[in-house]
């Protein structure tokens, strides 16, 4: 899918409360924070960006990265998420090139990072198909993967 059909709002009064209530499956809740939390999380802390995912003008996800470089000397994405109910439709993946086109503009980015499960098969596959690397970065539980950006 091309991203002309998907965007990345910023959090908002309208769009807040509809991010709270998308939905994984079961299998996928296990992976990550709700989108409750991570809302709350940046509010409390303020390098978080956290945008609502549309898809023809309808919240269909959640996103979050980090404007302050962390480990591995990398911009993390904290989180990303698509409603269950639209899942497989490409939409994480333009909504992920779309993040990575904003990420990329950060001052001296050169290294995207996200960590998941290691059995989270569909994280990988999304990851794996944008030219994330797997260098070996662990961090308990998480496996931290590496995107390139060109100066």
């Amino acid at each position: 899918m091309s991203t002309d059909k998907v965007k990345l709002v910023e959090l908002n009064t309208e769009n807040w409360y509809e991010c709270c209530k998308l939905e994984l499956t079961r299998e996928q809740s296990e992976y990550i924070e709700s989108n409750a939390i991570s809302i709350a999380q940046s509010k409390f802390e303020s390098s978080l960006i956290p945008l609502a995912i549309y898809f023809e003008e309808k919240v269909v996800g959640f996103l979050m990265y980090n404007t302050e470089k962390e480990e591995l000397d990398g911009y993390w994405v904290f989180r990303i998420m698509i409603d269950k109910n639209f899942q497989g439709k490409g939409i994480g993946k333009a909504a992920t090139k779309l993040m990575i086109s904003d990420m990329s503009k950060l001052p001296n980015a050169k290294k995207i990072v996200v960590g998941y499960h290691s059995e989270n098969k569909e994280a990988h596959n999304l990851y794996s198909s944008l030219g994330f690397i797997d260098n070996g970065d662990r961090f308990g539980k998480e496996m931290a993967v590496i995107k390139y950006v060109n100066d």
